[in-house]
């Protein structure tokens, strides 16, 4: 298969071409194929979220498990009624306040949604992306459209359109280039179904901005890091994701300790022959004597955490390096996110030091 690749800009975006490419992809669509497209977290793998067969293709480009369910992209509000048994006033209060954006939420399914995309559970994930090619192409593609992130399954999610040419080229019909994504990590997902809502994933919408909408709002024990033992809540979480193709290892604990443990790993490493790589903070990256070292940005505002981790994890792959050290970040806001990813990047594997060396 010869996968079609569309630029879209600021500036080719309101053209004729920009246009009669996100509706061709959307024709792709409802046909039954399958067509990636920027979102602002990452890269979407999209397909028509009502029919069987599209979402089993789906699962078969990015060899994903079939028990993973699907999120289901809409682009307007009265989309949602008919996918769903009914709408908590909940999920009205948050989609008021954070729709179009980085929010999931997960509801009772209707019987219009079929169980192949929903992985066989009675409820569905749905959200409304804040990307104006996202929405236009949920329009075109008949307002349902099924979209895990554009990868093979357990790589780093792709911010880049390259990344998603890298892992399913030659296995999708079309690849909608919108540039890097603007937020970098996939979206909050919160069920609605229980009486208190609980974070089955965080993301970008933390559990800060929801609480301040909805009161308690509880997180799936099985996200913390202290929880890595327990049984996830959403059926996705209990499979290895992000990861690169190099073993990652976090390094948690005050700063100078760290720096002082990654460099006496990167030196342990090379003693073996083995390329090594660290991610590393503004404040941090230059200390480091590793092969490879990547600035994940700054540690006062750890969205740039969030919009690089992905990016660093792909490049590293690129560069071949056998071993990866990882600064931890906080368990507070969006830090939250990015320790989620970077623990399930590193399979858990996480050591933590102290300044007196024990």
């Amino acid at each position: 298969m010869n996968t079609e690749i569309f630029k879209i800009t600021d500036q080719n975006r309101k053209t004729a071409e920009a246009q009669k490419a996100i509706e061709k992809a959307g024709r792709i669509l409802q046909n039954g194929g399958l067509a990636a497209f920027p979102t602002e977290t990452v890269y979407g793998l999209g397909g028509d979220a009502l029919n069987p067969e599209s979402s089993r293709k789906i699962y078969a480009a990015k060899g994903r498990p079939s028990d993973n369910p699907l999120i289901v992209h809409i682009c307007r509000w009265e989309d949602l009624s008919p996918s769903v048994k009914k709408i908590p006033e909940t999920a009205k209060r948050l989609a008021e306040v954070f729709w179009p954006g980085p929010l999931t939420m997960i509801l009772e399914k209707s019987d219009k949604v079929p169980k192949e995309t929903t992985g066989g559970l009675s409820t569905v994930a749905v959200r409304m992306p804040d990307d104006e090619t996202a929405l236009s192409l949920i329009r075109a593609a008949g307002g349902y459209v099924a979209a895990p992130s554009a990868n093979l399954s357990g790589r780093p999610s792709p911010t880049l359109a390259k990344y998603v040419q890298e892992d399913l080229g030659g296995r999708i019909e079309m690849i909608l280039d919108g540039g890097q994504a603007c937020i970098g990590l996939e979206s909050t997902i919160v069920d609605l179904t229980e009486e208190v809502p609980v974070i089955l994933r965080p993301g970008y919408i933390t559990r800060e901005m929801l609480s301040k909408v909805l009161g308690e709002v509880e997180v799936d024990r099985a996200i913390l890091p202290e929880g890595s033992d327990a049984a996830p809540k959403a059926p996705g979480m209990k499979y290895r994701h992000y990861a690169p193709k190099a073993e990652l290892t976090i390094i948690a604990g005050e700063e100078e300790a760290v720096v002082n443990r990654i460099n006496e790993l990167v030196r342990e490493a090379e003693k073996r022959g083995l390329r090594s790589g660290v991610i590393a903070t503004e404040r941090t990256a230059a200390r480091y004597s590793a092969d490879s070292v990547k600035n994940a940005g700054n540690r006062d505002k750890e969205e740039t955490a969030a919009k690089e981790l992905y990016r660093i994890l792909r490049e590293f792959d690129g560069e071949e390096v056998d071993l990866i050290y990882s600064e931890a970040f906080t368990e507070n806001g969006i830090g939250q996110a990015v320790m989620n990813r970077l623990l399930k990047a590193a399979g858990h594997r996480m050591e933590e030091v102290s300044s007196d060396g024990e």
